[in-house]
This record gives structure tokens, sequence and C-alpha cells, in this order.
């Protein structure tokens, strides 16, 4: 049962997070509207929530993820409106670059492709 609250926790964390960079609402210049949350992970006690991000335009640099670090406290003020929960985990942001290594990866099979045709 605990595990399926912090998933549902996890999910509505992605969701209102997701919505506030779409937005535009947190005003961090480094914070681009390209960033995308790709998963949630909540602690069991509910102290910590690990966002992890990328960008959709290919690769994630460390000043983005730097300025999703600065506007925590912002983020967590947003949650805590529309979540109704006592606390709000803390949350961490990590770089995610799976997208970018999907893409290369899909580039390397295509030129293969094109190699074995030819």
């Amino acid at each position: 049962m605990q595990g399926f609250r912090t998933e549902r926790l996890g999910q509505a964390i992605q969701e209102k997070i997701g919505s506030l960079i779409l937005e535009g609402k947190i005003k961090d210049s480094r914070v681009n509207p390209y960033l995308s949350v790709n998963k949630v992970d909540v602690s069991k006690d509910l102290s910590y929530a690990d966002v992890y991000v990328s960008d959709i335009r290919g690769k994630i640099n460390e000043k983005e993820i730097e300025g999703l670090k600065s506007a925590a406290g912002f983020i967590q003020s947003q949650l805590g409106l529309v979540m109704h929960i006592r606390k709000i985990p803390k949350l961490r942001f990590h770089a995610d670059t799976s997208i970018g290594e999907s893409f290369e990866l899909i580039k390397k099979i295509e030129s293969l492709v094109e190699n074995k045709q030819e």
C-alpha cells in the first residue's frame, strides 16, 4: 500500500512541476520551456523526491538543473497549494540523459542500416 501512495504522489509532483515549467511560472532564466520531467521517485518516508529532468531538444546542461535547484523553494510552495499532505517532500533535481542517448542510438542504427543497404 505504501508503494502505491508514493507512486501516486510522484505522478502528482511530476504533473505539477511539468505544468509550472510549461506555463513559464518559474522565473529563473536558466529554466526553459523545453525541459521535461521524466520521472519522480519519492522516498518511502515522503521526505525526499528525486526529480529527473531532460531537455526535449537533446542534451541538458548543468545550468538548467541549477536553475531548478534555485527555484525548488518556489516549486515546493506551489506543490503545497495543490497537494493536501502534511509535509511536501524536499525536491532534488537530476539530469536525465536517456532521451539524448536514445536519439544517438537511433542515429547509429540508421547509419548502420544505410551502410548495409549500400
